[in-house]
């Protein structure tokens, strides 16, 4: 029986490290960082290899996905935008990071946009039940997480009263994120209440099934609202309490909202139809775009962008290097998750060498001790190219939001990590206004003023214990 492991080794082992050197998809850190992780602990190594290896589908989902958001685009092509209309309304120098986005998605900016930033997490929940409340056409909602707390229930009620006023509601929510409400009587009311069919995406009920033929981790990160195809609700909020009981210790979650109406609010009703779509190709797509969002002439030029496993591999990240790479003055960052590739970093650290003013701010307490170890480990460089960094001490920062020079602003669901970039569906919008960028700005100041500065002496008084813990995580960031 001694040649048993030698089989195994031969037939499991070898495969995979081959694999693993063979891909062309994913950088040398992140090939290098499996290929240390297989040989240093070769069984388990590829087992974990073979769950979370690949940002995979299998190649029949792949297809059905793709060819679904490629109907919804040809389907919605009058609300995509174009290259002329782009040109006509876009200041010079963000033509091509608007380009580059489009590239992503399909979706060019569109003009006669209008934003509300809402004041905090409990007047965008009221705003958005309002909205529900009086709703004529449909209600779409999809979450990540959809928590069963006050905040969740009020979420159903006013989905449950809309519907049976004849309101179309269609809700989707995430199989992960949001298990718990989907074993709650809250979820089974959405199922049993006319008009209502509530949708469970990436669901983990077949989990022995998903392992074989799927990455177990991919997810539908999004947070998406649209009423009546007229108005829409982008930004970084769950539908969770501020409180978010979940996880009490790291509370309260600061998160950031928008109220968009115009013609973006199409291009974001597309994003939620290509996931839709792909659990009930029976509905009319058509159904989704009507009515028509009214273009307010004193509105500003959006797009909406969204990534996921389907879109082109590195797109997430590209699109933030050009996000970076278009600021001269100014750039501001939050973010709950900063694990970023080279990429990102070396984008960053260009950005402060050439005089812009960047500036940083994560949690001081993150829910993941993970990302926390492996965020810390950049600090250094981070400071040394002259970037401001802070941590925020009230609560879990949750705001992923970047401005760039008073023009552009990009806020959604994407973190500044691997995992946004790679393994989950994420949906974010790009606004080209300078009063919108300025007002956001002005909420990243306070996210600033409620943080402690990180410097050089902060890093110098952590213990080599600490240092070797956070670069020791660090070291496989790449496929965390």
């Amino acid at each position: 029986m001694q040649w048993v492991p030698l089989i195994v080794h031969i037939f499991v082992i070898i495969p995979f490290t081959v694999r693993i050197l063979l891909r062309d998809d994913i950088s040398a850190p992140a090939r290098l960082a499996w290929f240390m992780v297989i040989t240093l602990f070769p069984y388990v190594g590829a087992a974990i290899y073979f769950l979370f290896g690949e940002a995979r589908f299998g190649a029949a989902i792949q297809t059905a996905r793709i060819e679904t958001a490629n109907r919804t685009l040809q389907v919605g092509k009058k609300w995509l935008g174009t290259e002329s209309a782009m040109a006509a309304t876009l200041p010079v120098e963000a033509k091509p990071l608007a380009s580059y986005a489009a590239s992503v998605d399909g979706m060019a900016p569109v003009a006669g946009n209008l934003a509300e930033l809402l004041a905090d997490e409990e007047t965008a929940i009221d705003r958005i039940v309002t909205d529900i409340t009086t709703a004529k056409h449909h209600v779409h909602i999809l979450y990540y997480i959809w928590e069963t707390d006050e905040t969740g229930q009020r979420m159903v009620e006013a989905v449950v009263a809309a519907a049976k006023r004849g309101v179309r509601c269609r809700v989707m929510v995430d199989g992960l994120g949001s298990r718990r409400f989907i074993n709650s009587p809250l979820w089974q009311k959405l199922q049993t209440t006319p008009n209502v069919t509530a949708q469970v995406a990436m669901s983990l009920k077949h989990i022995v099934r998903t392992t074989l033929f799927s990455r177990v981790d991919l997810r539908n990160h999004r947070k998406i609202t649209i009423v009546d195809n007229l108005i829409t609700y982008c930004g970084s909020q769950n539908c969770a309490d501020k409180a978010f009981h979940a996880k009490p210790k790291y509370a309260p979650w600061v998160d950031i909202m928008f109220r968009v109406s115009g013609p973006v609010v199409t291009q974001n009703q597309l994003l939620f139809a290509s996931d839709w779509l792909y659990y009930h190709p029976e509905d009319e797509l058509t159904e989704f775009l009507t009515p028509e969002p009214v273009e307010a002439a004193d509105g500003f030029p959006a797009q909406i962008v969204g990534f996921g496993p389907t879109t082109r591999a590195g797109a997430s990240s590209q699109l933030l290097t050009t996000l970076i790479g278009n600021a001269r003055e100014r750039l501001t960052i939050t973010t709950p998750y900063f694990v970023p590739d080279m990429e990102i970093l070396s984008s960053l650290e260009a950005a402060a060498h050439r005089g812009v003013a960047v500036a940083l701010v994560v949690p001081a307490r993150n829910d993941s001790w993970v990302v926390a170890a492996a965020s810390r480990s950049y600090y250094r460089r981070l400071l040394e190219a002259g970037i401001l960094l802070y941590e925020y001490t009230p609560g879990l920062l949750h705001a992923k939001t970047l401005t760039v020079d008073g023009l552009v602003t990009f806020v959604g669901s994407t973190n500044l990590d691997l995992r946004s970039f790679d393994l989950n569906f994420e949906n974010n919008i790009i606004m080209y206004d300078t009063a919108i960028a300025n007002e956001t700005y002005a909420r990243q100041l306070t996210y600033l003023n409620d943080s402690e500065p990180v410097t050089l002496s902060t890093i110098d008084a952590w213990t080599i214990p600490e240092r070797l813990w956070h670069n020791a995580v660090a070291t496989i960031g790449p496929i965390l």
